[in-house]
């Protein structure tokens, strides 16, 4: 019985592992998306917008 409670605790932070890995990789994957569109945008007040928030931020963007 103690055995296989060893073997799902371990299945189960296999599954948290991935799923935290899966939702850091997507957060980055989404915020880098939003700070290119937003940066590259033809709008100028979106574009004004990103690079208002990137000097607030003390982030050099040019």
């Amino acid at each position: 019985m103690q055995g296989q409670t060893k073997v799902l605790t371990l299945q189960n932070e296999i599954t948290n592992s991935s799923s935290q890995f899966a939702s850091i990789f997507g957060a980055i994957i989404i915020g880098g998306f939003l700070l290119f569109a937003s940066g590259f945008a033809q709008a100028t007040i979106v574009h004004d917008s990103a690079h208002d928030l990137r000097h607030s931020m003390v982030f050099p963007c040019h």
